[in-house]
């Protein structure tokens, strides 16, 4: 399992360079004039783990296989998106498909770069974003509800929940508040994900800046990381343009370029990390001679649900996992040594994932 990270933003932002850079491509038509992205552009990336080299590299493995990341690259929004304005409606829809939004917001002066509004203000730009988002769920709650009305009448009980976490994401809409502020029962999250609607996406805030502030950040940023805050969201501070350089290096050229930048990792390393975390997302690790290989999974998933990702009969037929914390894979030098000092555990179906663990299943066909 990956998950799919809609970037979003005004006109001239910086998306298109940022998805050129992190999926190493130049699908995205970069340019300087408002939608020049009008399809969604989709890359993957691998998801950066050094773990799954360390366990390779311990158990002799011949293929490295990690985990994956889409990228969705929707065209630029403007004011009056909700309303057709710019093609937003299709731009929109497209979101829809995500499983978070990655707002990408521009933090940096450049008189050369046209600004949809004439201005620099990334708060301004979130606001405009967000508030369309707000119309497009606001009309189509209002057009959903009308047309429960019959069934409701009816007292169909899919009916009656559908319209009660309608009703609750108006109510907070209607306030000025995204749907995702709604707090919802557990025994009402499938549908309330079902709803499908924009602003119950999680949000992560994307401060572009310029090269001499990929560091520290800037007035620009931390205004953005002060809204952030006040939501409970997330901000990712990255030079899409040290991104996009980065991208034509090999590894030791990148890990030097980072270095002179006085950069620790790369953004995308930063970004993924964060989008995990937003979607409270998680890795295990299958080992072997033939490969090493990262899934993805969400926190708190049960060990047949888990082996099921790689493979449905796996979940159905499940008896138990054979489990190895990765601190302990490596200290113990692979699957035998944990096995000899009594580290390899047998899980059975009440088990609760963790991140990092080795894991291999024992299933019935």
């Amino acid at each position: 399992m990956g998950f799919r990270m809609g970037i979003v933003g005004l006109p001239n932002v910086g998306k298109s360079t940022l998805f050129n850079a992190l999926t190493k491509t130049a699908a995205a038509q970069a340019a300087n004039f408002p939608f020049c992205t009008i399809e969604p552009n989709v890359g993957e990336v691998n998801v950066p783990d050094r773990r799954l080299d360390t366990l390779a590299e311990i158990a002799g493995s011949k293929q490295i296989i990690p985990a994956r990341m889409t990228f969705v690259d929707i065209a630029g929004l403007v004011k009056g998106a909700s309303q057709g304005e710019g093609l937003g409606n299709q731009f929109l829809a497209n979101i829809r498909e995500t499983d978070a939004i990655a707002h990408v917001l521009r933090c940096f002066e450049d008189g050369d770069i046209t600004h949809v509004d004439g201005r620099v203000d990334p708060v301004a730009d979130a606001e405009v974003i967000e508030t369309e988002l707000m119309l497009s769920d606001l009309e189509s709650i209002e057009k959903r509800r009308a047309n429960l009305v019959r069934k409701l009448k009816g007292n169909d009980k899919e009916a009656q929940q559908q319209d009660r976490l309608l009703a609750a994401a108006q109510a907070a809409l209607e306030d000025g508040k995204p749907a995702r502020v709604v707090e919802v029962d557990a025994e009402d999250l499938k549908a309330w994900k079902g709803l499908q609607l924009l602003t119950t996406k999680p949000v992560l805030y994307v401060c572009n800046v310029n090269e001499e502030d990929a560091a520290a950040g800037n007035a620009f940023s931390r205004a953005v990381e002060e809204m952030a805050a006040a939501q409970g969201a997330g901000t990712v501070l990255i030079s899409a343009r040290i991104e996009e350089e980065i991208s034509q290096l090999d590894a030791e050229e990148a890990e030097m370029f980072l270095g002179e930048m006085g950069l620790e990792e790369a953004g995308l390393d930063r970004l993924i990390r964060a989008g995990y975390d937003l979607l409270h997302l998680e890795t295990y690790f299958t080992v072997g001679p033939k490969e090493a290989r990262a899934w993805t999974i969400r926190q708190g998933t049960l060990a047949p649900q888990a082996a099921g990702v790689i493979h449905g009969d796996f979940e159905k037929g499940f008896i138990r996992a054979e489990t190895i914390a990765f601190d302990d894979y490596v200290a113990c030098k692979g699957e035998s040594g944990a096995k000899e000092a009594g580290k390899m555990r047998a899980e059975g179906k009440a088990y609760e994932v963790k991140d990092g663990d080795v894991l291999h299943f024992l299933f019935n066909t």
